[in-house]
């Protein structure tokens, strides 16, 4: 048995869902079917933001909205001025979702339910006559005459005039392009946490910072740095400074098998020698004072004391007794520290790769192939990763909304 449709989605996730729904309101009549291997839809709608589901960012510019794309920025420019996190906010809160921006930016559901925003979309393409399919992967693609057949692994075929693969991360996704024409940039891991084994940190989980500087610390002209918030875990360290880096130096980590020196600077206000004068201030007018129990600072204690238990030979040590090599110790721990990554951790629930279809083979005013006529992509598909914060699922809706429009 042979089933047509005029447009077949492989991928139940957000890109797959936005770009059925945003063709079938561009061509009214087009018989159009996603399918999903898993029994259900949007698995990662469900998960991400800790079940809140991170819809966008509130980054309205898009020349500043790529710059949080550690690869495919340069694409996305164009597209962000065909749909961009405004117009996310405005397509949702019109189907009846009303949508908050917290604080740093990022946009939930006021509900902080991941469901509202997949009832949204499922509910959509229903209403529009799109046919969803789950339990059902696919087993091969090949060109036809018409188009494509999909052939399934319960062996029936499905013959389309378009096609879309949306499948993400999936490396069934990247197989299918590469055998369609398309070349592939390895997928590797982007935003994860560090793990670091270290004796300055061992007994700190839990403590925060709110604004470091870490550095990558390779033999390259680029330097490999992020500042923000740090927090310290069992394994390691975490937080969106961490996730920030992990993403822009993705490929470097993993090609070292993720295992680099990190230099942190835990006082980002100061570097090597202003730190060296302000401790010198500090010994001369505070000379009695215990240095375990000064830290003007605003570190977490915790951190303070580790940091000088590990500088000074002996903890108990008023400022006045401290000498030359214990200064130049305590200042380099609290600018200049030098931490081993030794693996890498996820973060939550949440999975994103940098890696997928070489860019430069699709054309991004219509998400269609440059090689092969009628195929579309969208989403983590693509060598798209963008940092923490919404910006993964912004381009899984700008570029699903530009494959519906271009889809003919």
């Amino acid at each position: 048995m042979i089933n047509y449709s005029d447009v077949i989605i492989i991928g139940g996730g957000a890109a797959g869902f936005f770009g059925a729904i945003n063709t079938a309101q561009h061509h009214k009549n087009f018989k159009i079917t996603i399918l999903e291997a898993t029994p259900k839809v949007l698995g990662k709608v469900k998960i991400s933001g800790g079940g809140r589901c991170n819809v966008t960012h509130h980054c309205f510019n898009p020349s500043d909205l790529i710059q949080n794309y550690p690869r495919g920025g340069k694409e996305l420019r164009g597209a962000f001025s065909r749909f961009q996190p405004q117009d996310t906010i405005n397509w949702f809160e019109s189907r009846g979702v009303k949508l908050k921006t917290e604080d740093d930016g990022r946009i939930f559901p006021v509900t902080d339910d991941s469901q509202t925003i997949i009832d949204c979309l499922v509910k959509n393409a229903q209403q529009l006559g799109i046919k969803i399919l789950t339990k059902t992967p696919v087993k091969d693609i090949q060109k036809s005459e018409l188009g494509f057949n999909v052939i399934l692994k319960s062996g029936e075929i499905l013959t389309t005039k378009n096609l879309l693969i949306a499948t993400g991360s999936n490396p069934l996704g990247y197989e299918w392009a590469k055998k369609l024409g398309h070349s592939i940039q390895p997928p590797v891991p982007s935003l994860f946490t560090f793990k670091i084994n270290d004796i300055r940190i061992k007994d700190l989980a839990g403590v925060s910072v709110q604004n470091v500087h870490l550095q990558l610390d390779i033999k390259q002209k680029k330097k490999l740095e992020q500042s923000g918030a740090l927090l310290i875990t069992h394994w390691g360290i975490s937080a969106p400074s961490v996730l920030k880096l992990s993403a822009w130096g993705a490929r470097i980590l993993h090609d070292h098998q993720y295992n680099l020196p990190l230099i942190i600077n835990w006082l980002p206000a100061y570097n090597l020698d202003s730190i060296r004068e302000e401790l010198q201030q500090i010994k001369t007018t505070l000379t009695k004072q215990k240095v375990i129990n000064y830290n003007q600072f605003n570190l977490p204690k915790r951190l303070w004391q580790s940091l000088v238990n590990y500088s000074l030979a002996n903890s108990d040590k008023i400022w006045a007794e401290i000498n030359k090599k214990e200064m130049d110790k305590l200042s380099i721990e609290l600018t200049k520290g030098n931490y081993l990554i030794q693996g890498k951790g996820m973060f939550k629930d949440e999975f994103v790769t940098c890696g997928g279809v070489t860019l430069k083979e699709v054309d991004f005013k219509t998400m269609m192939s440059k090689i092969c006529p009628n195929l579309y992509f969208a989403g983590e598909v693509l060598d798209i990763d963008g940092i923490t914060g919404g910006f993964n699922f912004q381009n899984a809706w700008t570029t699903g909304y530009i494959a519906g429009k271009g889809i003919s």
